[in-house]
């Protein structure tokens, strides 16, 4: 996984944190679901990079 992925990935998640974070503290259900929806896309998108990584070596 190269360090551009990394970042991507990372910034994806605290997005999905902030946005899932003010969806509870607003009582907005869509916004924390979409929140939550942000964080798994990132941790999917991580497991795919760490398995390309493991078959390059």
């Amino acid at each position: 996984m190269g360090l551009g992925d990394k970042i991507s990935n990372a910034a994806e998640d605290a997005k999905g944190k902030i946005k899932e974070a003010t969806g509870k503290a607003t009582d907005d259900e869509s916004l924390e679901a979409e929140g939550k929806g942000d964080q798994t896309k990132s941790d999917l998108k991580s497991a795919g990079e760490n398995v390309k990584d493991a078959f390059k070596h």
